[in-house]
């Protein structure tokens, strides 16, 4: 079945109105949650990835536990799924996939790109992860590891990135301005201009 546009909007009046009616949640509950989403932006995730690289408290925060890291970072991860954070150190890095679907951060890196959601990306993540990072042009160092995470709809990762060299000094937006929505999934490296 097709619907136009009035008839989805009618659709999703007449459901709101259910869910507000049943009490099971309020039309000021969906504006908010609606707002979040519409709010939620690889900037997000970029902003708190400069922050853990210039704050050591915020960094150990952020990898015990990304959700209250998000928070305190204004985020509002109430009623996502917890957030976890991949560090990645010189020796091993990670590379993120669903490899049921697309479960991606959204309350802290947006919508998930088209090519995440891919039955191609994420078969071949898994299969072939250092395949896959050389398509998008990240070489590692010789002897890295890979350690392929599966994002789920119980628990969504994103990876803190190595901070590039010869950024020392950097200001937190000049550090932010570096990092990719690919750099969080581990598919790039974040790279001086």
């Amino acid at each position: 079945m097709n619907l136009s546009g009035l008839e989805n909007e009618r659709l999703l009046a007449a459901l709101r109105g259910v869910l507000a009616a049943k009490n099971l949640v309020s039309a000021a509950e969906i504006a908010e949650r609606i707002a979040i989403t519409d709010q939620a932006s690889p900037a997000q995730g970029a902003a708190m990835v400069a922050r853990a690289w210039t704050d050591a408290g915020f960094r150990a925060r952020l990898l015990a536990c990304g959700t209250r890291a998000a928070e305190e970072f204004g985020i509002m991860m109430r009623g996502a799924p917890p957030l976890g954070v991949l560090e990645n150190v010189p020796g091993l890095h990670h590379l993120v996939v669903c490899t049921l679907c697309s479960c991606y951060p959204r309350a802290v890196l947006g919508y998930p790109p088209f090519w995440y959601k891919s039955v191609a990306y994420r078969a071949r993540a898994v299969r072939d992860p250092r395949g896959v990072l050389a398509e998008w042009g990240t070489t590692l160092p010789e002897g890295t590891r890979i350690r392929v995470v599966d994002s789920t709809a119980d628990y969504r990762w994103m990876v803190l990135p190595l901070r590039p060299a010869g950024t020392e000094g950097w200001d937190e937006a000049a550090l932010a301005a570096l990092v990719r929505e690919g750099d969080m999934v581990g598919v790039t490296l974040p790279r001086l201009p």
